[in-house]
């Protein structure tokens, strides 16, 4: 299970150019011409084109500013670096020691031969924990994805301590406001996509944004931003979304910080970095910001993300578009392993230690009295607080309180080294069409049951780019969710809309979820 996890995850962080290349092509944009190539598939690839000034010097921790204007004509047939990260982790994953503080490049597949076929267009935002990732990875390459007669666009972000840093001082620069640039430059990309895609044969009018993991809770976030509205029309999480309360300690599941206590985590970090201000920070190689052990989310500041999305929805406040959300199977086999740290004994003790005077009531909903109960309750739980009732959550918020529908969709594909369900990210490959990208690196060809399900997924996520509705000629049918009778479109060996799975645990969670808004609320 755990094998099958990090052979998706590897490959994901693999970097390379999937398909091959033909003769160049130029689009004239705003800023200057670009060059790019035309895959074998007459899919036009556009590499590495700058959507915002590069974020260094004095512009490290600064919001992105557009990009200036170039001369002549601009080659774009190779990707850019990926963002500042962890070169280790990177190196351990099989990811490219190639990354920079100059990153903010996107990327443009485009089966369009003129400018105005106005296809639709589906924006891809990587994940990583908001800690890595980049563009330049094989199951990320959108050319075979834009087969299927849609635009594809991959923007990159900062991650890690430079997308996320909150400080007073930065505060103070930022008129109140500080540490979610790596959202920003999502917005940024959004915007050259309004401003830029109709040059490439997209249609600005139709943009959906699609994510994974940290992508995809960047996507449910951006659904409530106020900067991103009127960026994006449509919006597809694949294991993701932002709805619980503010993280005030060590409380489970929780992972939003209110921006005073991130800029305060941010004044230890220049404090235990040795640095005396602002300045001397900005001067540091930005390889010494990473020498310190860190967690780097997001932070309600307010502005980029006012606050707690599950109220703001219930508020109606939220860009109320069509939603596609869900979650795999088996998302935890990627992040537990068995051992000490999943006896009966430690899942009992964390769960008492984060989740409260809920804690008996989530214990007893996930069965732990032997090690592997207690493996896979450990396993259950991670999925279920990180990924799967924040999917459940959304969709029901989504269906209460918007004129739009959800679909949700539950991937559950299982194989003989992934005998329990579908690990996290194992269903990125099915959407991008691209599974020789993993199978030739890892294993052998694709079975035709998986390209047949590859066709199927990667077919409703581009009907629903083009129309909101995922459903057409062939396909399985999936109707909206509905909260007085949910259903989920369960994506295994026979695809069909079943009942919400998992919904007792979802249940013990939702009731944990409003008891913390209520304390944060000033309730007791």
């Amino acid at each position: 299970m755990r094998r099958e996890g990090m052979r998706i995850l590897a490959a994901v962080v693999v970097a390379g150019v999937a398909g091959g290349v033909a003769v160049a092509d130029r689009v004239e944009t705003r800023k200057g011409a670009v060059e790019g190539t035309v895959r074998e598939n007459g899919v036009r690839a556009f590499l590495a084109i700058p959507f915002a000034e590069p974020p260094v010097g004095e512009l490290r921790w600064k919001g992105p500013r557009p990009a200036p204007r170039w001369e002549g004509v601009r080659e774009a047939k190779a990707f850019a670096p990926g963002p500042i990260q962890n070169a280790l982790v990177a190196a351990m994953t099989g990811a490219p020691l190639n990354f920079s503080e100059d990153c903010l490049y996107l990327n443009v597949w485009t089966p369009a031969g003129t400018a105005d076929e106005r296809l639709p267009v589906m924006v891809w935002i990587y994940g990583g924990a908001f800690a890595m990732g980049s563009t330049n990875v094989p199951l990320y390459d959108g050319a075979k994805l834009a087969e299927k007669g849609v635009v594809v666009v991959s923007i990159a972000y900062r991650v890690g301590p430079l997308g996320f840093l909150a400080h007073p001082e930065l505060s103070r620069e930022g008129g109140g406001v500080s540490g979610n640039y790596g959202l920003r430059d999502q917005v940024a990309g959004l915007e050259w996509v309004r401003d830029e895609i109709e040059a490439f044969g997209g249609d600005p009018d139709r943009v959906t944004i699609f994510g994974e993991s940290a992508g995809a809770i960047s996507v449910s976030m951006l659904a409530a931003s106020p900067r991103a509205k009127g960026l994006f029309h449509r919006a597809i999480s694949q294991s993701g979304g932002s709805f619980a309360p503010a993280k005030l300690a060590d409380e489970g599941g929780l992972n939003v910080r209110p921006l005073k206590l991130a800029e305060a985590e941010g004044e230890r970090f220049l404090d235990d970095l040795g640095v005396a201000d602002l300045a001397a920070a900005r001067a540091l190689p930005a390889a010494d910001l990473l020498k310190l052990p860190r967690w780097w989310w997001p932070n309600f500041d307010g502005d980029v993300l006012p606050g707690d999305q599950y109220e703001l929805y219930r508020a109606g406040r939220f860009h109320d578009t069509p939603i596609l959300i869900g979650a795999n199977s088996d998302e935890g086999a990627m992040f537990v392993r068995p051992g000490p740290s999943t006896s009966p004994e430690r899942f009992a003790e964390l769960v008492r230690a984060g989740y409260g005077e809920h804690a008996e009531k989530v214990l007893a909903a996930y069965p732990h009295a032997t090690p592997d109960e207690a493996f896979k309750a450990t396993k259950d739980l991670f999925r279920d607080s990180v990924f799967g009732w924040n999917t459940w959550a959304w969709a029901r918020l989504q269906a209460e309180k918007g004129a739009n529908p959800a679909f949700v969709y539950y991937f559950d594909r299982r194989s003989p080294s992934s005998p329990d369900g579908s690990s996290h990210a194992a269903e990125i490959p099915f959407v991008f069409r691209n599974l020789d990208a993993l199978g030739g690196l890892f294993g052998p060809a694709p079975k035709p049951e998986d390209v047949a399900a590859s066709d199927l997924i990667s077919a409703c996520w581009v009907n629903f780019a083009k129309t909101g509705d995922p459903n057409g000629e062939g396909l399985p049918p999936w109707p909206p969710f509905a909260p007085d009778d949910p259903k989920v479109l369960h994506l295994d060996a026979a695809p069909s809309a079943r009942p919400v799975p998992n919904l007792p645990q979802l249940q013990a969670l939702d009731a944990y979820y409003a008891w913390r808004r209520e304390r944060a609320n000033g309730k007791p």
